[in-house]
């Protein structure tokens, strides 16, 4: 008791522990309390070398709940006897030799009295900092759970050390914003720092990227991969999750799944966890998406091509079942989100695949255009049927007024549409006779000179449709325009 604490050497630390480690195993745990709670010993010996004493009461702790009481007692009066930095020593030892298959247990053990510890100190940021960094080392090395199952049985304790956790940095979080309001001290900065130094890249995020205060610019800058990645992992949180989507402004849902698609390519390029994120990140930026409205002009936008791409190799490539099963829903749900023009160009772009099973997957989606098409066609000739036999509906100028105005559309618009289809085909038909004029006296020009030579003709791509293809688009055109004109003169005649 009355040795210097200078004076004293590793073994009598040693000793110490041992003592205690077999009153603990004794069932003595309630004498050593008193041991600890004796003002004679508090400024003595417990006072120097009663740090060694935090090791065996966490054994205690993690492996006989029995002794919660007594043991959680005996380490709240170390905290305010021993020195601070010493206790925080055996503490931040502790968690680094800590045994792996008790990592979540001997964390939430040791959580609040590290808390009341640092709260007791004035120069707290070094040792958050420490304490954090040391914790987060040994949360990463938890399985993560993938699944809600999963995240409801929280087997390894995961989820239960990240909500201690949360608790374990909250004084520290709102003592800084209170004193932000105010005039933060150098201490208050220093603090934040630190908080934010390992806080951030363990969510994987550029600490210059978000720039919270002036004092993180002295940090390293991370990758920029890591900060895409982190990134888009914000968007999953705040979009999938929801965390703080009620503070997010409305924003037109095509607009949100434009700025997403970047981040969904980051996610889907990834492993099988990211996978995950970004599938739900897809699904759930297209929901509010209308059907059928998505332009084809999205679809030469870089992330819009490279997305689909990923997705298409998470079906064809990855061997993971429920992953693939996620995906294709996905795929077709991004199918039913674009225009008749887009769903063209992204069959057009998946055909490049020469995957049988996506191939397969296209024609089905083809089949259900064409049989959506024969049930417009079908409406179509109900009206017309209509217009031609009711002659009772003839009389109800609102309904027929409406279906004129609808017809009258309908032609004009294939009027459009025929002449812009015959103007193409005649275009197309004339380069190719000025190609097939060219190549002939090319080949004269040849014989005539008896060299044999490369003879570029024309740098322009010449169609791979014959004159015969050609000419017959021209002679269906000429036959529709001669249909829609007819039908206009059927409809005068029955007008008057």
């Amino acid at each position: 008791r009355e040795t210097p604490e200078e004076d004293l050497k590793p073994e009598d630390y040693q000793q110490i522990r041992d003592v205690g480690a077999a009153c603990l195993s004794g069932g003595d745990g309630q004498q050593l309390l008193k041991f600890i709670q004796d003002e004679k010993n508090q400024q003595g010996i417990v006072k120097s070398m009663g740090c060694g004493l935090l090791a065996p009461l966490v054994d205690e702790l993690v492996r006989n709940k029995k002794s919660h009481d007594h043991c959680q007692a005996a380490i709240t009066q170390l905290t305010k006897t021993c020195s601070s930095r010493t206790l925080l020593e055996s503490f931040l030892e502790l968690i680094e030799d800590m045994d792996p298959g008790a990592i979540s247990e001997t964390i939430l053990v040791l959580l609040p009295h590290l808390q009341t510890l640092l709260q007791l100190d004035e120069n707290r940021a070094a040792g958050v900092g420490l304490a954090l960094s040391a914790l987060h080392k040994q949360l990463s090395r938890l399985p993560v759970p993938y699944t809600q199952q999963q995240e409801e049985d929280d087997e390894h304790g995961l989820c239960r050390c990240c909500v201690a956790l949360v608790t374990f940095t909250r004084p520290f979080i709102d003592g800084v914003k209170k004193d932000e309001n105010c005039n933060p001290t150098p201490e208050d900065d220093e603090l934040k720092a630190e908080i934010l130094k390992v806080i951030l890249p363990a969510i994987k995020e550029s600490l210059p990227g978000l720039l919270f205060f002036s004092s993180l610019r002295k940090f390293t800058t991370m990758d920029t991969d890591l900060s895409k990645e982190s990134t888009a992992c914000l968007a999953y949180l705040l979009f999938v999750q929801l965390i703080a989507m009620d503070t997010f402004p409305a924003v037109f849902p095509v607009f949100i799944l434009q700025c997403n698609m970047e981040h969904i390519n980051q996610l889907l390029s990834k492993k099988e966890s990211h996978l995950l994120k970004g599938l739900a990140l897809f699904a759930k930026s297209l929901e509010k998406v209308e059907d059928n409205s998505l332009p084809v002009g999205l679809l030469d936008l870089e992330s819009f091509y490279s997305a689909p791409q990923n997705l298409r190799q998470v079906l064809t490539d990855c061997p993971i079942q429920h992953l693939r099963e996620s995906g294709l829903k996905v795929f077709q749900l991004f199918i039913n989100k674009l225009d008749a023009e887009a769903k063209h160009k992204f069959f057009c772009m998946l055909k490049t695949s020469h995957h049988a099973g996506v191939e397969g997957y296209i024609v089905n989606n083809i089949r259900s255009q064409i049989q959506s098409s024969i049930k417009i066609m079908e409406s179509l000739n109900l009206l017309r049927c209509l217009l031609m036999r009711d002659k009772e509906m003839k009389s109800d100028a609102d309904v027929w007024e409406e279906i004129c105005r609808i017809k009258d559309e309908f032609l004009k618009m294939l009027r459009v549409c025929i002449s812009m289809s015959r103007a193409y085909y005649s275009a197309e038909m004339k380069a190719l006779k000025e190609e097939q004029k060219l190549r002939a006296k090319a080949k004269e020009d040849a014989r005539s000179t008896r060299l044999l030579k490369a003879i570029t003709v024309k740098h322009d791509k010449v169609t791979q449709m014959s004159p015969e293809v050609l000419q017959s688009a021209l002679v269906t055109f000429d036959l529709m325009e001669s249909l829609v004109v007819r039908i206009d003169e059927i409809t005068e005649e029955k007008q008057g």
